[in-house]
């Protein structure tokens, strides 16, 4: 597709969904309150000026949107009914969401986690409080769209334990959801949250299964708080996936992230992160498995504000068949931010001779007392490796699934709460049998 006829596509998708926008939102939560309608309004004129962002925009360079701009998506009329086949659930609470609403029979709404439609006023000052609508299109539409998302409001000291947040899509319904999830930690909390992104069709027919999940994160992390965020797409092989998280980390705070793209025909995760007090800490990792027709982005953007801060990076992508991953992780030093310890790596295994990865770290500093390192490496399995299980009897793809599986189970090992690990590692268990 060229320049013109991309963006004429990009505008094509974008008057959809503010058609939509005007249909809705009179009947969108929260109308009733004037800062929120506010919100909303100013976030689809944003969207509008912007339209969907093409491969002209160096941060999208590598990932085009033209199956989100050519498909044309609804949304769910009435809630969605009756019984759903859910993941098994790794935490003792769960909010699970269906096609971006809230469902009561398959929650556990309490505290720490509730649902933000049902408690709207309570978000003001909060949503929207790090997100940035104004350059970034996807957040201004799901600013103007979102019907629920989860409230999580911890006060000082609070464990609010390991909280799993599912978003499920219903098989079969060509819709658009826009959740957005609110997680604010006052001075000392902590909390483990577990996102995982589902849908009840895992492998569609031909033609079916088309929907669009486009979340939108916010946390604000208090002084000495930590926030475990393990993230688990899975989403089905004809959805689109497509995530942005913002986090802003006070003095000696910590956010901690994993990703795990497992799913979906096309998606990115954009995570947005700033240490913004002396001793904070980020740590970015995650990995991609995509196989035939697949296409992963993760790109992150680390912002370290002030001194004395560490952050960690590793992605790690497993590419068959036909696919491509990409990986764009940039980290900004300003001048204040003495003393800064930064690390990135991104490693890629192909599996493939039509595998593609497109690798892009990142380094601007503008400090001069700092330790930042970045690099990127891409390999195949290791044939000597792959001949010492064999002559040992192991089968040629049990041995391939095991030197794939130790290749990805390196970085979720990182991971330290036991809970979020083992859910990751379930995920990655078997993955050479999903990508072949």
């Amino acid at each position: 597709m060229n320049a013109l006829m991309e963006h004429n596509a990009s505008e094509a998708g974008a008057a959809g969904f503010l058609h939509r926008f005007e249909g809705l939102r009179e009947r969108l939560p929260g109308q009733g309150l004037p800062w929120l309608a506010s919100l909303r309004a100013r976030a689809a004129e944003a969207f509008r000026a912007q339209g969907f962002p093409t491969r002209k925009v160096e941060a999208w360079r590598y990932t085009d949107l033209a199956p989100l701009t050519q498909a044309g998506f609804g949304e769910p009329l009435t809630p969605v009914d009756g019984a759903l086949v859910l993941p098994r659930s790794a935490a003792p609470k769960r909010l699970v969401f269906v096609d971006g609403r809230f469902r009561e029979d398959l929650s556990d709404e309490g505290s720490p986690a509730r649902s933000l439609a049902r408690h709207l006023p309570e978000a003001e000052g909060l949503l929207g409080s790090i997100a940035r609508i104004d350059d970034l299109p996807l957040v201004a539409l799901n600013t103007a769209l979102f019907e629920d998302g989860a409230l999580i409001d911890l006060g000082e000291g609070v464990d609010g334990g390991v909280v799993e947040i599912l978003s499920v899509t219903s098989a079969g319904r060509p819709v658009a959801a826009h959740p957005r999830h609110l997680v604010r930690l006052a001075a000392g909390a902590r909390l483990v949250l577990i996102e995982r992104a589902w849908s009840a069709e895992q492998d569609p027919a031909e033609g079916e299964g088309r929907y669009l999940h486009s979340p939108v994160w916010e946390f604000v992390v208090g002084e000495d708080a930590h926030v475990t965020h393990a993230r688990l797409q899975q989403e089905g092989r004809a959805g689109l996936h497509l995530a942005t998280t913002f986090a802003r980390v006070k003095a000696s705070g910590t956010y901690d992230s994993f990703l795990l793209h497992a799913g979906a025909r096309l998606s990115r995760s954009e995570a947005h992160v700033t240490l913004a007090g002396p001793r904070a800490a980020a740590h970015l990792n995650g990995a991609q498995l995509l196989g035939d027709g697949q296409h992963g982005d993760c790109t992150t953007f680390l912002d370290h504000a002030a001194p004395d801060c560490p952050s960690r990076q590793t992605v790690k992508t497993v590419l068959a068949g036909k696919s491509r991953g990409v990986f764009q992780g940039k980290i900004h030093v300003h001048q204040v931010a003495q003393r800064t310890d930064g690390y990135q790596m991104n490693q890629a295994l192909l599996l493939s001779d039509q595998a593609e990865i497109d690798s892009k770290p990142q380094l601007e500093i503008y400090a001069d007392d700092v330790k930042c390192s970045h690099g990127a490496t891409v390999g195949e399995l290791d044939e000597s490796q792959l001949f010492y299980l064999r002559a040992r009897g192991i089968p040629e793809g049990v041995a391939r699934s095991m030197l794939i599986e130790a290749f990805l189970l390196e970085a979720v090992e990182g991971v330290a709460d036991e809970a979020a690990r083992a859910a990751l590692a379930e995920v990655v268990a078997g993955s050479w049998e999903r990508l072949a």
